[in-house]
């Protein structure tokens, strides 16, 4: 579960590295992001090798897609599974991802919630 000032890692090539989630979006009282929730990131490192054609700067704000979550989830089948980081994937402010390709694999989930996009830019779906 995500909470604010959770650092998180970017599983996208936007330029950002880490992030600082700022808020929850979705509900007044909203305290934990899961999987597919979208919440408000702060950058706080940029890659080393991206630096200067980076698509984002240091302390831009910017909304983000969950996209893996160290806690387990729960499948229809019974079955669990588990990730072994918390990561997000940068938005703009249409919803549409800032960056060109995703990081490692995604779970199939989003592709159910309506994130077809991100599922079809992401290496594999677990």
């Amino acid at each position: 579960m995500i909470q604010q000032q959770t650092i998180l890692k970017v599983a996208d090539n936007s330029g950002a590295k880490t992030v600082k989630c700022i808020k929850i979006l979705g509900g007044f009282r909203k305290q934990y992001a899961k999987l597919g929730d979208i919440i408000v990131v702060s950058v706080q490192q940029l890659r080393n090798k991206s630096k200067k054609t980076s698509k984002v700067l240091k302390g831009g704000v910017f909304w983000a897609l969950v996209v893996r979550t160290k806690t387990q989830f729960k499948k229809r089948d019974g079955s669990f599974f588990l990730l072994s980081e918390n990561s997000v994937t940068l938005l703009n402010k249409q919803g549409n991802p800032i960056g060109t390709r995703i990081l490692g694999p995604m779970p199939k989930i989003l592709k159910k919630k309506k994130f077809i996009k991100f599922a079809s830019l992401s290496v594999g779906l677990i």
